[in-house]
């Protein structure tokens, strides 16, 4: 009776954490005078500064555990690495108006997942799934002909953080901990990134263009690890299947943001190749949710 109560509000903060996710266009767009390398510097900035006193009060004894234990370090690198790209490629997608770029990468992302399963965790798949990759990689290469280039964008978010995913997987530490020392391992490296990128010291936007901007770089920590924490809790208290259909509320909302607010071009192509796409997305779910389909 209690893990049925625990349920609902399990739903709500995962709901809640994919809207978040699927509204940080609104956010970064609000960023549109501050360079995309500045914004992802403040990001991880400042969310490892709120992190560290989060996982001081929490997770100090867990967080000394992982420092200590070498054979995650390398882990931990590689997925930091993975998730400071797919941070700048997100920040940078939304910076050149290509909104439903950004869309479509966390659209694949999922059937990314699957296959980096396949690949690495030797995860079977059933002819239906096989069937749903296909349709994917189908809206994928429509683009790419009638367009004349890849969805470069799109790949590479879905490519990073499917990466990012498997390592999770692998590397299982508690979220808020893992991403404090991702983190801690990006702020050197992005300080030199953004310092060498700026031709003159003075073109900094924190301090000098208005307290609102500054405002906002300081809280894209916050937004960075709000929905991470929302998420931690939610999908511990549903079932996985659940957690699979909520996740496409990001790149939904994010289509309909880019469309609707934005004015993006929503093309025939786009219909095509997303149509190909959410067609896979229905026949993965329908085979998660019915396991004895082949």
């Amino acid at each position: 009776m209690r893990n049925q109560e625990k349920i609902p509000i399990g739903y709500i903060l995962t709901i809640l954490a994919y809207f978040i996710w699927g509204a940080l266009p609104i956010y970064w767009k609000l960023l549109k005078d501050v360079t995309p390398i500045e914004i992802l510097f403040h990001r991880i900035l400042w969310a490892f500064l709120f992190l560290s006193i989060i996982s001081f009060i929490k997770y100090r004894s867990y967080l000394s555990g992982i420092i200590k234990d070498k054979s995650k370090w390398k882990l931990l690198l590689f997925s930091s690495l993975l998730i400071g790209v797919t941070w700048y490629v997100f920040i940078y997608a939304i910076s050149i108006n290509r909104i439903l770029d950004a869309s479509l990468g966390y659209y694949i992302n999922p059937l990314v997942s699957v296959i980096l399963g396949v690949i690495f965790l030797k995860e079977k798949l059933s002819r239906i799934q096989i069937i749903a990759v296909l349709f994917a990689v189908i809206g994928v290469g429509y683009m790419t002909i009638n367009y004349n280039r890849l969805p470069i964008l799109s790949l590479v978010l879905a490519l990073s953080f499917g990466l990012y995913g498997l390592m999770k997987k692998i590397l299982k530490v508690k979220p808020i901990p893992a991403l404090l020392i991702e983190t801690a391992l990006l702020l050197p490296l992005f300080l030199g990134i953004f310092y060498f990128s700026l031709p003159n010291p003075r073109q900094i936007s924190f301090l000098s263009i208005s307290p609102k901007i500054d405002f906002l770089l300081i809280f894209s920590g916050v937004v960075t690890f709000t929905p991470l924490i929302l998420f931690g809790k939610g999908a511990n208290l549903i079932p996985l299947k659940s957690v699979g259909f909520i996740q496409y509320i990001a790149p939904t909302f994010m289509l309909l943001i880019g469309v609707l607010m934005y004015k993006e071009p929503f093309t025939q192509t786009h219909i095509i190749s997303f149509g190909f796409i959410w067609t896979a997305l229905v026949i993965y779910s329908w085979s998660v949710l019915k396991p004895g389909l082949t």
